[in-house]
């Protein structure tokens, strides 16, 4: 059985040591003192990159002790004006391994655990009346659902067609070191080990090799090959060995497409 008590992991675009993270985290640890909150960061306005981190922690490199709390809201469901800040609904998913998610629900935030949910509600609270709704009103409802009061906050349950598919070839997180991953899977290539191919990612056209494993290349080649990410079937990684393949693309921002075609 789940301790009552989990520690809570924030996933949210509000940028690396930024005051959002700090105060988020001091409203949960007020309302649920013994409670230990980490923090990801993820680029701004990323629903892609959310997505991967929910489910890279969730789903491959899990913990029956582990809540998820998230908040990546682009307010891109309506392009019209904003009415008292309103935006995207708050949603609870229960997946098969126990894990429990509180994300917004904006473009790709829950896509990849979408096969693994169980269990998918509206969360009852407001979703306007602040600017910064993830300290206001969502940890009020975070901290009642961890305390066991889920028949007070959760709606009826949700059908999963309106969460998207994880989308093709497309660049959905840039690590330290500038390596890109892809949300390419490893199944989806046909090409041969040691094959030269084309890498083509913000106008940018690079020859590269592909390998079945990173390293599996010579220093200062650009390898196409199996990440780290993705668990059994891996998400493919653009790595150029000892050097940098980010600033080697010029830059490139994640959800960008990604073509990769033989030479």
């Amino acid at each position: 059985m789940k301790p009552k008590l989990p520690y809570i992991h924030i996933v949210a675009d509000y940028g690396t040591g930024d005051l959002a993270f700090a105060e988020v985290s001091q409203r949960l640890k007020h309302l649920l003192p013994q409670t230990q909150v980490l923090t990801t960061s993820t680029p701004p306005f990323s629903t892609l990159n959310t997505g991967f981190i929910i489910a890279q922690l969730a789903i491959y490199n899990p913990s029956n002790n582990l809540f998820i709390f998230s908040n990546t809201a682009p307010r891109k469901d309506d392009t019209q004006k904003r009415q008292n800040n309103q935006g995207e609904v708050f949603k609870y998913a229960r997946l098969d391994n126990g894990v429990e998610v509180c994300a917004v629900d904006a473009g790709h935030c829950f896509s990849f655990v979408k096969s693994h949910i169980k269990d998918f509600r509206a969360i009852k609270v407001k979703n306007q009346g602040s600017q910064f709704r993830s300290r206001d009103f969502y940890p009020q409802a975070v901290a009642a659902i961890i305390s066991g009061k889920k028949d007070k906050y959760l709606s009826k349950p949700l059908p999963l067609e309106n969460i998207p598919d994880i989308p093709k070839n497309r660049l959905m997180h840039i690590d330290a070191y500038g390596n890109l991953k892809t949300t390419i899977r490893q199944s989806q290539i046909k090409f041969k080990s040691g094959q030269k191919i084309r890498i083509i990612i913000n106008q940018q056209t690079r020859t590269g090799i592909y390998a079945n494993a990173s390293f599996a290349v010579k220093s200062g080649d650009l390898a196409f090959a199996p990440g780290s990410s993705g668990g059994n079937d891996p998400f493919m990684e653009i790595f150029l060995r000892l050097g940098n393949a980010f600033l080697h693309f010029a830059k490139p921002k994640v959800e960008v497409k990604i073509t990769v075609k033989p030479l």
